[in-house]
Formats: C-alpha cells, sequence, structure tokens
C-alpha cells in the first residue's frame, strides 16, 4: 500500500472499529457495513473507490478487514471499542501468549493485570515478535507472557 492507502486504512479502522457514525453510517450487531455506503461516506474526505478498497483489504499487512462473499459487506475483524459480535471461532490458545505493551503501562499492569480499558478483547499475540510490534506503538516495548496462567516480564 502506498501512503496515501495507509491513510484511508487507518481512517476505515476508525470507522468499521470505533466511529462509524463520523461518515453516516452504521453497523449491524456482528460489525458488518454496507460496502457502498462505506466508500460514499468516505469519498467525501478520501478518494476512495472499490478497487482501492479490495486493495486495502487483500494487503493489509495485520488482515484487519473482511468482506462477505459478495463483497457487498465489510467489517474490522478486531478491535472494536463498540459493542459488536464478529463471531469469533472457539480455539485452542498456544502454550504462551504474548502481550506487547508500552513502558508506561508497566506499572498498571503489575497493579490491575491486563485488562481491554476501551476495547472488548484483549490483544494476545502468538509469537513475541508480533508483541514487540504491537509493544512499539506505545513506546519502548515491553512484552508480558502467560504461560499456564503465570505471567512473566521479558524486556
Amino acid at each position: 500500500m502506498d501512503k496515501k492507502e495507509k491513510e484511508i486504512s487507518k481512517f476505515i479502522s476508525l470507522i468499521l472499529r470505533h466511529k462509524p457514525e463520523v461518515i453516516g453510517i452504521s453497523l449491524d450487531e456482528h460489525g458488518w457495513a454496507d460496502v457502498s455506503e462505506l466508500i460514499k461516506g468516505i469519498d467525501k474526505t478520501h478518494k476512495l473507490d472499490m478497487e482501492i478498497l479490495e486493495k486495502i483489504v487483500s494487503e493489509d499487512e495485520k488482515q484487519r478487514y473482511s468482506f462477505n462473499d459478495d463483497k457487498t459487506l465489510i467489517r474490522a475483524n478486531q478491535g472494536h471499542s463498540i459493542n459488536v459480535d464478529v463471531e469469533l471461532k472457539n480455539a485452542s490458545p498456544p502454550e504462551i501468549l504474548w502481550h506487547g505493551t508500552g513502558e508506561k503501562y508497566v506499572v498498571s499492569i503489575l497493579a490491575e493485570g491486563i485488562i481491554s480499558k476501551s476495547r472488548l478483547y484483549v490483544h494476545m499475540s502468538k509469537d513475541y515478535d508480533t508483541a514487540v510490534k504491537v509493544g512499539r506503538r506505545h513506546g519502548n516495548p515491553q512484552i508480558v507472557t502467560l504461560g499456564e496462567l503465570t505471567p512473566e516480564w521479558w524486556i
């Protein structure tokens, strides 16, 4: 994705995860939005058509978005702060889960544990490298591992 497409992707993330009302659309109970309404709403401030949207969805390295089978609906796959049921499938977790955070949150995590705050879920990663990338978004990355219900710190 080029710089402009990344900017549009961030805007789509805001809309589909947190504030659909910004462009005057609504999400259904599973987080789905009508693709034509999304494009029309975003196109008022950011040049967007179906071709660009398909490119953003397919090239997003974190796989943030999904289309339904006929590409008439789109939703964010995770990270919502609004109450939606994205129909997550039950799965067995790996032996160790990794949580990346910033140094400024360490004291809070030690006092309160890892909590979702304004999101519906806590982000856990299946590997160390992904957790480090997540943690870097918050400054100096700090990693908490959860395995056998015993948290450990990796700095």
